[in-house]
């Protein structure tokens, strides 16, 4: 069976297409967004607004997997979402799959591989992250060109959490992260096994939708950021250092005003935006669906003509 990869940019429309999708395929989807899986978080991570039933986690009827499930103080990673995806497909080997989100890192190991890597050690990964909160981001960099070079020269100073497990990884393999990658890396998604779906945006409107999203969940992500600070989550827990809670929680807290929040979280939006957009244009074989205005963003003839393009490849 072949299924369906469905990526793009944060804000990019994903989970409505995803849904009116796998209403015509009688499809299921599994998330592949690597926030969506905690609990009690829903408004800042654009969480699909669902219910449990019978241990289906269910949206406009169609099971949405890998959502909602993951307490707010674990991590989930590449191998822990492959696992979990695997198990999901494993048990309906006839039925069509949609992967369903931008975090390329999960897609990519998923269909193409990943190296074996030494797994996160929570004690070193909070010896780097005290690290970095108090000599800086550059520092950190610096300390991963200094055991890795060629890992350093590759990841800008900016992006601490591929920096930071660069090193962890450097550190835990005694031995140059660089030196441990095959090149699987960059190779692209098979064809044979998965059609994928690319959601292109022309970057001005999707700046546009990233402010208005922002804008519209700003209060509500405080709220339910409140909550669960209220129910005992730590502020520095992996859940609220998702993109723009480290924001919300300064709003809260009173150091910042609520306008600095929303300014700073749509840069935040925008520069993730960019990540992923280079990310996903490695793949050469993607079915690219530009959209140059609002309009264009039909999800019900965007299903019909992905439903089509399935049916012809379909294995």
């Amino acid at each position: 069976m072949k299924h369906i990869v469905l990526a793009g940019p944060t804000a990019s429309g994903k989970t409505d297409l995803a849904l009116a999708l796998a209403h015509k395929l009688n499809a299921e989807i599994i998330s592949a967004d690597s926030r969506q899986v905690y609990q009690y978080l829903t408004v800042g991570t654009a969480k699909p607004e669902g219910s449990w039933q019978n241990g289906h986690y269910l949206v406009d009827g169609v099971p949405y997997h890998l959502v909602d499930f993951l307490a707010p103080d674990q991590r989930f990673d590449a191998a822990s979402f492959c696992a979990r995806a695997q198990d999901i497909i494993r048990t309906k080997p006839d039925k069509p799959f949609i992967f369903a989100g931008g975090t390329g890192m999960y897609l990519h190991a998923f269909f193409v591989g990943m190296d074996p890597l030494p797994p996160s050690a929570p004690a070193l990964r909070a010896e780097l992250t005290a690290f970095a909160q108090e000599k800086g981001k550059a520092a950190l960099h610096a300390r991963l060109a200094q055991k890795d070079p060629a890992s350093a020269a590759q990841i800008p100073v900016g992006n601490i959490q591929r920096v930071m497990r660069a090193l962890e990884i450097t550190l835990l393999a005694r031995r140059p992260a660089s030196e441990l990658k095959s090149g699987a890396f960059f190779g692209q998604l098979p064809a044979e096994k998965v059609l994928f779906v690319y959601l292109n945006w022309d970057k001005e409107i999707l700046n546009t939708r990233i402010e208005k999203r922002t804008q519209a969940m700003l209060e509500p992500m405080a709220e339910e950021t409140r909550h669960l600070l209220a129910a005992g989550a730590a502020p520095d827990c992996p859940a609220l250092k998702s993109l723009g809670y480290p924001q919300i929680l300064q709003y809260i807290n009173g150091q910042i005003p609520k306008e600095e929040a929303f300014e700073k979280i749509v840069i935040l939006t925008r520069q993730y935006a960019k990540r992923q957009r280079t990310w996903f244009n490695r793949y050469k074989n993607a079915l690219r669906l530009d959209l140059h205005n609002p309009q264009e963003f039909d999800t019900e003839k965007l299903a019909l003509h992905l439903q089509t393009m399935h049916s012809q490849n379909a294995m």
